[in-house]
């Protein structure tokens, strides 16, 4: 085999010129980093095993029932508003700009990115810019605060369930004044 065949295998992701085949046949394109979501899976389900053996060190009980109703639709409602506040603000960019690219500026309030690089790079890029994976990293945590600090942890839910019960009210009236 030339030097050029193997540089070419390891540029398009085969080994000896064979294509790969296997379990990931099909998702082996490059598109998706799969290597970096088995990552970031793996820190979020390591974040949740020293969870639990923290819990246990500490002498802290889970919550036998579960989380009751209330501080569901509190830590639901602040989990809304802190995905959506860290994937889409303008203001929140900062954290998102190592990892994304800016496509356009949609209002003085929102920005419309796109993740860059790849591997790893591009797989915390498409975290941080989607309100629905974020949601479920911040409801952990916001469950974990529970646990830990549950005083601190729903002061903390209750700043952004207001905030997004005010964003709405500011959305209805703005709605209500364009009507008449």
């Amino acid at each position: 085999m030339s030097d050029e065949q193997t540089q070419q295998g390891v540029t398009d992701g085969t080994r000896d010129g064979q294509a790969r085949h296997g379990v990931f046949e099909g998702y082996d394109n490059g598109e998706q980093p799969l290597q970096s979501y088995t990552v970031l899976a793996g820190v979020f389900n390591l974040i949740f095993a020293v969870f639990v053996l923290l819990t246990k060190g500490t002498g802290r009980r889970l919550p036998e029932r579960g989380v009751g109703t209330r501080d569901i639709v509190l830590l639901g409602v602040a989990t809304h508003k802190l995905s959506d506040l860290i994937a889409n603000d303008a203001v929140t960019s900062f954290i998102r700009a190592p990892f994304t690219e800016l496509q356009e500026k949609e209002s003085p309030k929102s920005v419309d990115e796109e993740p860059r690089g790849t591997g790893f790079r591009r797989s915390i890029g498409e975290l941080v810019t989607c309100k629905f994976c974020m949601g479920q990293w911040i409801a952990s945590f916001f469950t974990y605060g529970l646990v830990f600090s549950p005083a601190v942890t729903r002061l903390i839910a209750s700043i952004f369930a207001v905030v997004t019960l005010s964003d709405h009210l500011h959305q209805s009236y703005k709605a209500l004044k364009n009507r008449a």
